[in-house]
């Protein structure tokens, strides 16, 4: 068993150094930079990574589009479930899986138990060599940071990006809805022929009965899936908030009264309910600041009209401001999904903060820009490539490696349906991107 991860992992430091490394860069970033950190820690051909949280993209992967294109998220979250079954609890899994098409070796990391929703990263080893049970135990508390993190950052997105995602969140629930139904139907139909009495092969009839049943199931199974994605249970996430308020309250004689939503089993949009609580929190913060309350009550109740309302209401001295809620932007992310606030305050008597979200799906917003789907980083490879350089010129400048230009090379024609880079450098200039007057683009 290789021990050579030591020589880069062993001092406590240079884990550190590299953990930092990885919180610093840019969120669409992340999982690219978490790649190239543990490639001396656990060597790997792609990863992939399905979150818990983000409804706009919930799947990522890197590394060549051969492997990577062919890699979905009921995949991810299959192999999740297989390593939850034959691994303890916080323990990497590593073995052969069935990805993208045929059987890999992999290891599979699963977020560590605790609130929010699960998530699942995924490395396709570069070699069969089973990885040492000392680097697994640091990629999985390096994983467990990383993808907190990122869902700390994924809740508190930029209200426009909030406004996107919610958008995307509906457009995918209605394809898959779409597809599912399509799907079901003609699968169901081709079941009835093959269990009826008048067919002679009664071995092919059931082979075949059983494939379709699978690939029924499978279909349902990546429904829920999306739906799990998209939308949070509100009893579910109204405990969520209460576990993030108590620490907030542990050390002060302010009591506490949760009022759940009467309508419980009732499921809310994820981008809704990371909004409220964001609001709530905020809300309770701003309240405790002033001369402390003896009081806070905390209720989240559904309208007629089809909003998610939360209230916080304290004994307070009454004296918030109507516009306290700009605070860390909380404003912004209501008015981004709709939504509406009002902060009440009579002095001497306390103040009450009342949000409305919609619970109702805005329509996607169509883009204009074709450079609009790019991520910055994949923007800065563009940018280079436009100005005619190299593959190694671009990852000299950008101080990323050639194979990571490479895979964004290759993202940026996948994205803007291109097939060359001297295409792609010519619409980056029509779209007027900084640097691409400059056509000559290298072969």
């Amino acid at each position: 068993m290789d021990e050579t991860w030591q020589e880069h992992w062993g001092r406590p430091e240079d884990a550190l150094a590299r953990a930092v490394e990885v919180l610093r860069a840019p969120r669409p970033d992340v999982m690219l930079r978490l790649s190239e950190v543990i490639a001396t820690l656990v060597p790997h051909a792609a990863i992939a990574h399905l979150s818990g949280i983000c409804t706009y993209s919930p799947t990522h992967s890197y590394g060549p589009p051969e492997l990577t294109e062919g890699i979905s998220g009921l995949e991810l979250a299959q192999l999740a479930d297989r390593a939850a079954a034959t691994t303890a609890t916080g323990n990497p899994w590593q073995g052969e899986a069935e990805l993208a098409g045929r059987s890999r070796p992999v290891v599979v990391v699963s977020a560590a138990p605790g609130d929010g929703k699960g998530a699942v990263l995924v490395l396709v080893r570069a070699r069969d060599e089973p990885v040492a049970p000392g680097a697994l135990a640091v990629l999985q508390q390096l994983c467990d940071l990383v993808i907190t993190h990122s869902d700390h950052r994924a809740t508190d997105a930029d209200p426009g990006r909030a406004a996107v995602s919610r958008a995307a969140a509906n457009a995918r629930a209605r394809a898959i809805a779409e597809f599912t139904g399509t799907h079901s139907a003609a699968l169901s139909a081709i079941l009835a022929p093959l269990r009826s009495a008048d067919l002679d092969d009664a071995a092919a009839r059931r082979a075949a009965a059983e494939l379709a049943v699978t690939a029924l199931l499978d279909l349902r199974r990546g429904a829920d899936l999306d739906r799990t994605l998209s939308e949070e249970p509100a009893d579910a996430a109204f405990a969520r908030l209460a576990r993030e308020l108590r620490p907030l309250l542990r050390h002060t004689r302010v009591r506490l009264d949760l009022a759940p939503p009467s309508d419980a089993t009732r499921s809310v949009p994820a981008d809704t309910a990371h909004t409220a609580r964001d609001a709530v929190r905020a809300a309770v913060l701003l309240m405790l600041e002033q001369d402390k309350p003896t009081r806070l009550h905390v209720s989240w109740q559904f309208t007629v009209g089809g909003s998610l309302r939360a209230v916080v209401r304290d004994d307070g001295l009454g004296l918030l401001a109507t516009d306290a809620l700009t605070v860390h932007r909380t404003a912004d992310r209501i008015a981004a999904l709709g939504g509406h606030h009002t902060v009440e305050a009579v002095p001497g008597w306390g103040t009450t903060v009342t949000v409305d979200l919609p619970l109702a799906l805005p329509s996607p917003t169509v883009a204009t820009d074709p450079l609009d789907g790019l991520q910055p980083r994949e923007l800065e490879v563009l940018d280079q490539l436009a100005q005619g350089r190299r593959n190694r010129d671009i990852a000299a400048a950008l101080h990323i490696s050639e194979s990571t230009v490479k895979f964004h090379v290759a993202n940026i024609l996948a994205k803007l349906g291109v097939a060359s880079r001297g295409e792609a450098a010519a619409l980056a200039h029509r779209a007027g991107l900084p640097g691409a007057p400059r056509l000559h683009v290298a072969s």
